[in-house]
């Protein structure tokens, strides 16, 4: 099980479906499932593949259940059309690569001849900045009374799923006692996407600056599917200690992008991931209820 959080929601993937679900202005619960489109299985056998492919299909996913969530939210003549919400994506995209990846490559190459920097301090400095960048823009944007929401659905989307995955019975009241922070949660992966990163371009050196935008901008597929390989290894993995250990800094990171959810949040994310549920799912679900 997996998801993410929208706007007055929760989006849930299982199986073979995946479900929004929203609280409309007028207090009720609307759930929408849909089929997921399955191609990127098609890669499932082959390492780092895998991953970007996987990473593709949820990112089309999230954009479809964000895009439906903010739209019931508005008057039917305001929504925004399906092309319109894409636009909007890939300028957001573009400039998360420009700000995250390329903007550090740039300033840490400035400070780097400015200062003298060279070899493994040069690749650390451009990791401080990409770090720094990124936990300033949580920091910031966590201010904002909008996002502050999403975040609460972010951890209503763990709690529910930890409610699940821990054999207690799926109920507002049982998954608000667990934590805001999972193992396979977009924050942490996204840590371990910039964390290697400084990993990988070590091996790039300092090339021509259209060489180091090129180089940034070509492995980000590289890195991402990286990232997916550890993480998948370190949520199958995750009653070892040193695995543990290893993914503190993520689970720690989670503070800035989830908050405590009410119940009522809560009872939104369970409803998306009961929308999801296989027959056999939802009756060993129920049976804790009875047990």
């Amino acid at each position: 099980m997996g998801g993410q959080a929208v706007v007055e929601g929760v989006m849930m993937r299982g199986a073979s479906t995946w479900a929004v679900a929203v609280r409309t202005p007028d207090g009720d619960i609307d759930v929408a499932v849909h089929d997921v489109p399955g191609w990127a299985e098609r890669y499932g056998k082959i390492p780092l593949v895998r991953g970007v492919m996987n990473l593709a299909e949820s990112m089309g996913l999230g954009m479809r259940a964000l895009s439906y969530s903010a739209n019931l939210q508005m008057p039917e003549d305001e929504r925004l059309s399906g092309t319109a919400m894409g636009v909007t994506m890939a300028i957001s995209m573009s400039l998360s690569i420009g700000l995250f990846i390329l903007l550090p490559a740039l300033g840490a190459r400035g400070l780097g001849s400015l200062f003298g920097v060279t070899g493994i301090a040069f690749h650390a400095l451009e990791g401080l900045l990409v770090l720094s960048l990124f936990l300033g823009y949580l920091g910031l944007i966590g201010r904002m009374k909008e996002i502050r929401k999403v975040f609460q659905y972010h951890g209503a989307e763990h709690k529910s799923i930890a409610a699940y995955e821990n054999d207690v019975p799926l109920t507002p009241e049982s998954a608000q006692t667990f934590t805001t922070a999972h193992v396979r949660c977009g924050t942490n992966f996204l840590l371990t996407v910039l964390t290697l990163a400084i990993i990988v371009y070590s091996f790039i050196g300092r090339p021509a600056i259209p060489y180091l935008i090129l180089s940034r901008v070509i492995l980000i597929p590289v890195i991402a599917g990286l990232a997916y390989e550890l993480i998948r290894f370190a949520a199958r993995h995750m009653d070892r200690r040193w695995v543990r250990t290893m993914m503190i800094p993520g689970l720690s990171l989670q503070k800035l992008t989830t908050r405590e959810p009410t119940l009522e949040q809560i009872e939104v994310a369970i409803a998306a991931l009961r929308a999801v549920f296989t027959a056999e799912q939802s009756a060993e679900v129920d049976a804790r209820v009875a047990a």
